[in-house]
């Protein structure tokens, strides 16, 4: 069954349309009981941001984090600059936290298992995501949804730096997930997405490198989890050269993709899938 909604779908509220187009939810849906009734406290939010010698990009990204962000966690991957004493420079509260191996997949579960947030963010620290978007994925998190992926490919989403060899390859890629797990989505290979902290046991993570994107949404996709999908504006990296390698991670995208699929598993052990 399909659990992926896009930002024009929504279950629990009612959109109303406010005078810069924001939808908002309609409060006469969710009445308090009492007039002395408090609404829910308000989710606390963790941002974790894996980081390998990216701190000529490190003040964009962080000047730019909303106040709806309670706790920023960098997480450093052995860089050779002054990634880290630029990050603390410019963000005095953030949480730095050392990896315990290498890759992007090592790094977000080390930043994972850190945030103390109801909610988890993870984003780039190469300038290539906006963290003015953020908001947007605490709206559907905190109406309903359990995992929200950014996509560059629905209305309002974009890219400024995906060249032909990655958007073929994430049109392959995207099409197995969507075959394989009988789902809808848009995107697949790119890594600003939030979820439930409650569900990070759910996702079983495993993955050291960046197929982790993929392990995080195919798991999410076989437990059931409720997902939303909304558009995303992906910048080119605004210094530096990239840690992706688009032949080779595209190969692990693809075993990812495949030994993770429902009824893998029971297969590799002998049982009828």
């Amino acid at each position: 069954m399909n659990h992926t909604h896009h930002l024009t779908e929504h279950p629990t509220w009612t959109s109303q349309a406010t005078g810069n187009g924001t939808a908002q939810p309609d409060r006469a849906a969710h009445p308090l009981r009492r007039s002395g009734d408090r609404p829910p406290p308000r989710a606390t939010v963790s941002l974790v941001v894996p980081a390998r010698n990216e701190a000529r990009n490190i003040p964009w990204v962080f000047e730019q984090i909303p106040d709806c962000v309670d706790e920023v966690i960098l997480v450093d991957g052995d860089s050779a600059d002054a990634t880290v004493h630029m990050a603390t420079r410019c963000l005095p509260t953030v949480r730095h936290v050392e990896q315990s191996g290498p890759g992007k997949g090592n790094a977000l579960r080390t930043g994972f298992l850190a945030a103390t947030g109801d909610h988890i963010v993870m984003m780039d620290a190469d300038g290539s995501m906006l963290p003015g978007e953020i908001p947007h994925y605490l709206h559907f998190l905190d109406n309903g949804f359990d995992f929200v992926k950014g996509s560059r490919f629905i209305a309002g989403g974009g890219s400024l730096d995906i060249t032909r060899v990655r958007r073929l390859g994430n049109q392959v890629l995207l099409a197995a997930v969507n075959r394989l797990y009988d789902a809808k989505l848009t995107d697949l290979c790119y890594g600003f997405c939030a979820f439930r902290r409650d569900f990070l046991d759910d996702l079983d993570l495993h993955s050291s490198g960046f197929e982790i994107e993929t392990e995080m949404i195919a798991h999410a996709l076989r437990s059931g989890l409720r997902i939303a999908e909304v558009p995303s504006l992906e910048l080119p990296r605004r210094s530096g050269r990239s840690n992706l390698h688009a032949v080779s991670d595209g190969r692990r995208v693809l075993r990812t993709l495949l030994s993770e699929r429902p009824g893998a598993r029971n297969t590799a052990h002998g049982k009828p899938a």
